[in-house]
């Protein structure tokens, strides 16, 4: 074998590659494209049971405002609540409750992640996040996380009120 056909064999394996690359940079594309189709669709359907869960709660405890939570921080919903007391030396004192959850926007880590915050009267009595990644998450494990935090804020609230 010359040198010209060792060249023209070693072009071909270059070729082949850098095909072979390029299919995986494709394959590649299309698995982030299909995550990030996942992520919105676990976000629409879990910030939609996060709102079913939150807009019963100032029903049930008049005062509360509830409000649609949509931007960077993620997608969900949040109710809240000022409360004026007072303290034994009879100075006026404020109280802050409120309830947040969301669903964090897409990363680079392909997680799907809830982030629950609750203060219930100046206190911070829930602050958990949970997340699995998304080729494995459970939307019905997250439905049950929220049901749980939910009915947890209501049961702490009620008896602190």
């Amino acid at each position: 074998m010359d040198f010209n056909e060792r060249l023209e064999k070693a072009i071909e394996r270059g070729r082949r590659a850098g095909g072979a690359a390029s299919q995986a940079a494709a394959r590649q594309a299309i698995t982030e494209e299909e995550l990030r189709r996942l992520h919105s669709q676990y976000r629409l359907e879990l910030s939609e049971h996060i709102e079913a869960g939150l807009r019963p709660l100032p029903d049930h405890f008049p005062g509360f405002r509830f409000e649609t939570i949509v931007g960077d921080r993620g997608w969900g919903a949040a109710v809240s609540r000022d409360d004026a007391g007072r303290s034994p030396g009879d100075a006026r004192i404020s109280f802050f409750s409120r309830l947040e959850m969301t669903i964090r926007p897409f990363t680079s880590y392909h997680v799907l992640e809830l982030a629950t915050k609750g203060t219930v009267r100046n206190k911070e009595i829930i602050n958990r996040t949970h997340f699995q990644r998304l080729g494995e998450a459970d939307p019905t494990t997250f439905r049950e996380m929220i049901d749980q935090s939910v009915l947890e804020f209501a049961e702490l609230y009620a008896a602190k009120s």
